[in-house]
């Protein structure tokens, strides 16, 4: 074993990207070092045992380490668990462009593995890690061919710029763009837009592949410094003499059957096909060999049939156009006690979506490498195996749900409104019911119409589709909304989703090397008239957000109070603002700026506990109605409580309008509620003069003519008022309503702070 260090770095967007080998895990097949700044990330390449299998037996893993960003852990254990949702995706990004590279007939286990080791917050590693794994073949023993480069592409202030800081891409950047492909070719593309054009996302793709270019000759020049031997590989080969009499004897059959519309009846007229076959041609189920290749051989036949009946023959395979969408049908409101659904079916593909709200108390908090910490817009997907009429094992989300959640989530995020400007936690479920092909393009479109069925006041609708190629020598086909067998024996996944301004997300997958910059124009072209096709329909189910929420969702209304005004709001120990949770059944936030956040059960609560608030915390003026509780009763008059900390003087004089009362009881007693509005409110002197709503003297007058019936009576209640604001005195705090100092607080009587009524506690 070699002790020797191979360093070689490149310059991409104006950084230093650096390669080394030679010095950690040197025991794995090929293990990398790549560093940006401080960011570094080790990985590692290793072929294990002989596998007798039927496909390419790959894994790929990215484990986060806690440690590479100075943090411990935050679960009960204090240790990293199952991988989340970041290394996740990246795991996915490392395997997707890399896995069609590998030669047929490699049959043994293949691991690759990344560790983050530092992380400065800077430079994202997730694109480190895609160039290591890249290069950790490279220099293995494994037969991989020809080595990919990875970049990100954002724009900031206008610009494209290659590989842009971490904290750019979550504040300042309208495109997160990561590319991946070859020297000669563009394989993968992952990206998040708001509202990019499509001809800018070619000039990206374009600024991209400059760069993908020089990582990989780096890599080339890394495998010739410190590369192992290749280990050889029989790539199996098709029998043509066995090829051209499954054609002569079951050629036409099968073109039939492949050529049945629908999809699980071509499924059974296949499968019929091919037990003929080998009814014929490998009746002896112990001869292994004789039956692999017959397989082979049948393989080949279906998939050049299907494709040249695509590409050459211009026929899809249930006879729609090159660009038809398949029919459309739309429900909204179909799940009656959640915020809002929606059931979207295109074709023989449909999805769930349903949204659910809540308070920003149920955001989504993230233990994770990066500097994002919480989400408040979030969406899952599931994709149970009934979907595609089989039976299996429902153990949670896999990797690939979690893809297609994260995809759909990026296309509908610059759409969600801020929490400023809707403050909810948002959840969106896209439950796959049938699939045949581009369902998580179909969970964007239900999600975006469950949103505004629940009255989530989306910015533009959002919808996506999925684009094919079938390239057949110079012969090639765009697809639009591919079906399964399409994806499936294709040469391109294209899925573009956005609004009818722009594209907000894409995901591309590419299985050939010659797809050209004119190819990927076209699809562009393709999948935006489809797009807007889409979202006519979406309009015709429901064309904006809903005014008014559910009635099941949770009403949170914001209340702005004078800062001043948050002691009063608490009360002494927190008194005050849980009594008012308890009343309205709801729950109140209050920050440091006075913004209020009342979350109820429903909107007739939570607009009454929001008008109590703004009652109790607002600076009381003439002309100002109360629906108040009389607190204490005395020979002169009543005082009235208009706000928690705040009476005012109803005087005797106009307890009962129009006649002379001895007593105050004979109207009215302690514990009543009555309507008072005010006349008189002398701040200096610290007292409110009240009249009664009905006061035939008072009615239909203004503020002006209520201050000028004021200042000629005394205010109504002789030399008589009450303190505006208590909620110093009575438990507000020092930051509640205006203090009263005076020696027996205000108005006649001597009547001071808590001391005026010994009953009140």
């Amino acid at each position: 074993m070699s002790d020797a260090v191979t360093r070689l770095s490149v310059e991409i967007g104006g950084k230093e990207i650096s390669f080394e080998t030679g010095r950690m895990a040197k025991q794995a097949s090929g293990a990398v070092v790549v560093r940006s700044g401080d960011t570094m990330v080790l990985s590692t390449a290793t072929a294990g045992n002989l596998r007798d299998v039927d496909f390419l037996p790959l894994t790929v893993d990215v484990e986060e380490r806690m440690y590479a960003a100075g943090k411990i852990p935050g679960s009960f254990f204090k240790r990293e668990g199952r991988a989340g949702e970041k290394a996740t995706l990246t795991a996915r990004m490392v395997d997707r462009p890399i896995r069609p590279l590998f030669p047929k007939g490699w049959r043994r286990e293949t691991q690759l593995v990344t560790l983050t080791l530092s992380v400065d917050h800077e430079h994202p590693y997730d694109v480190l890690a895609m160039n290591g794994a890249s290069a950790a073949l490279m220099i293995s023993d494994i037969p991989f061919p020809t080595p990919v480069g990875s970049v990100r592409i954002g724009k900031v202030d206008g610009n494209f710029v290659v590989n842009p800081n971490e904290e750019d891409l979550l504040e300042n950047t309208d495109l997160d763009l990561i590319v991946a492909g070859t020297e000669e070719a563009i394989l993968m593309v992952e990206a998040g837009a708001n509202e990019i054009p499509e001809a800018e996302i070619l000039d990206a793709l374009d600024i991209a592949h400059d760069a993908i270019k020089k990582l990989c000759r780096l890599q080339w020049e890394l495998a010739r410094k410190a590369g192992k031997p290749k280990t050889e590989v029989e790539v199996p080969q098709v029998d043509e003499r066995l090829l051209r009499q499954l054609t002569r004897s079951h050629g036409r059959k099968l073109d039939r059957a492949t050529a049945v519309v629908d999809k699980l009846e071509r499924q059974d007229a296949t499968k019929a096909v091919e037990a003929e076959v080998f009814a014929r041609y490998a009746a002896d189920e112990d001869d292994a060999e004789t039956r692999a290749k017959v397989q082979l051989a049948f393989d080949k036949l279906e998939k050049s049939l299907i494709r040249e009946r695509i590409a050459i023959k211009k026929k899809r395979p249930d006879g729609r156009r090159a660009d038809e969408i398949r029919p459309i049908t739309i429900e909204v409101g179909v799940t009656p006690r959640t915020h809002g659904s929606a059931l979207f079916t295109r074709g023989q593909t449909q999805a769930l979506s349903t949204a659910s709200l809540g308070t920003t108390r149920e955001e989504m908090r993230l233990d994770t490498l990066g500097l994002e910490t919480r989400k408040y817009y979030f969406h899952h997907y599931n994709f149970p195996p009934f979907s595609v009429g089989e039976a299996g094992f429902m153990r949670g989300p896999k990797r690939r749900d979690i893809g297609h959640g994260a995809l759909a989530e990026r296309a509908l995020v610059p759409m969600v409104p801020s929490t400023e400007e809707f403050p909810y936690a948002i959840r969106v479920v896209s439950d796959i019911l049938e699939s045949n092909g581009s369902s998580s393009m179909a969970s964007v479109c239900g999600s975006s119409l469950s949103l505004m069925d629940a009255g989530v006041p989306l910015k533009r609708p959002v919808a996506g589709i999925a684009m094919g190629l079938i390239k057949e020598g110079d012969d090639y086909i765009v697809l639009s909304d591919i079906a399964g067998i399409e994806d499936h024996l294709g040469d391109m996944d294209f899925k573009v989703a956005g609004t009818s301004e722009g594209i907000t997300a894409l995901q591309m997958d590419i299985k050939i090397t010659g797809v050209t910059f004119d190819i990927l124009r076209d699809a562009l072209a393709q999948a935006k008239e489809g797009r807007e096709f889409i979202l006519g329909k979406m309009a015709t189910a429901l064309a904006k957000p809903r005014e008014e929420l559910s009635k099941w969702a949770p009403r949170i209304s914001t209340v702005q109070i004078d800062p001043e005004k948050i002691g009063l709001l608490i009360g002494k120990g927190g008194e005050t603002i849980r009594g008012l949770c308890e009343e309205f059944e709801a729950q109140i936030d209050v920050n440091d700026e006075g913004q209020v956040l009342i979350y109820a059960q429903n909107g007739e609560l939570g607009d009454a506990l929001a008008d109590r608030i703004r009652s109790m915390t607002k600076e009381v003026e003439i002309g100002d109605a109360f629906k108040g509780r009389v607190v204490k009763t005395t020979t002169f008059g009543a005082f009235v409580e208009l706000a928690k900390g705040t009476d005012g003087l109803l005087h005797i004089s106009n307890i009962s309008p129009g006649r002379r009362v001895d007593t105050v009881e004979e109207v009215i007693n302690k514990g009543d509620e009555i309507d008072v509005r005010v006349v008189e409110v002398d701040r200096e002197r610290g007292r409110i003069g009240l009249r009664l709503a009905e006061d035939p003297d008072i009615a239909g007058k203004t503020v002006e003519e209520l201050a000028a019936i004021s200042a000629g009576n005394g205010g109504g209640g002789g030399d008589r008022g009450g303190r505006p604001d208590r909620g110093a005195r009575r438990g507000g705090g020092d930051r509640g309503g205006r203090r009263d100092d005076r020696p027996g607080g205000g108005g006649r009587g001597g009547r001071g702070g808590r001391d005026r009524d010994p009953d009140r506690s």
